[in-house]
């Protein structure tokens, strides 16, 4: 760790289950990232800092601009470029471009179904064979007497929020159907009475 910074500074706002990834060594600093949907990049501070060759689409220009601008503080060596302003489902990168794909708190927002699954047929495109892809996603795992179901898979939250919901069921089919292999066991953290969020950590075969 470099010396002086405190763990903020080198974590950023790491999302918990994915520094857990981190400490299973499963993640190597030669190895091509893309964070799809990375808003400001509060998940790429340790890779910036460690030297990963990190890449992030998102559809806000204004989060785009903030994750160049961290991107400039922390890896000067990266290109503007490697940061784009663009959709999950429609991106720019070339096929099996990446070691690692991370979706953190993106694909709950999908329209519906078709959109949820271009979406993550996009994400697998960019992947390279071997790599790993690494979702935290809302779902309805604990909570389905709480919810209250608004079309096909959207239903409001009992914090008042309208969400795209997956269960367990619909990953494994996924899994098998991309032609994955499942690298965890479903793991779901429970915020009472609001939401639910599901691990979704898979390697392409």
């Amino acid at each position: 760790m470099t010396e002086g910074l405190k763990l903020p500074e080198w974590f950023g706002g790491i999302d918990i289950y994915l520094f857990d990834q981190l400490l299973k060594g499963r993640f190597l600093s030669h190895m091509r990232l893309l964070d799809a949907g990375c808003g400001g990049g509060r998940n790429l501070h340790y890779f910036l800092r460690s030297g990963y060759d990190v890449c992030g689409v998102d559809q806000s220009a204004e989060a785009i601009a903030q994750v160049r601008a961290l991107a400039s503080s922390l890896a000067p060596q990266l290109s503007p470029d490697n940061f784009r302003m663009e959709s999950v489902e429609r991106m720019s990168f070339a096929d099996s471009d990446f070691d690692v794909v991370i979706s953190s708190a993106v694909l709950h927002f999908a329209k519906d179904e078709e959109h949820w699954l271009r979406m993550v047929k996009e994400m697998w495109r960019v992947l390279a064979p071997g790599g790993i892809f690494f979702a935290r996603l809302a779902s309805t795992a604990g909570i389905g007497d709480e919810l209250r179901r608004i079309d096909g898979r959207r239903y409001q939250l009992p914090d008042g929020s309208d969400r795209f919901l997956v269960d367990e069921e619909m990953l494994l089919t996924t899994t098998d159907a991309l032609g994955g292999d499942r690298l965890e066991k479903q793991k779901t953290e429970l915020v009472h009475h609001a939401r639910s969020m599901s691990i979704w950590c898979l390697q392409k075969r």
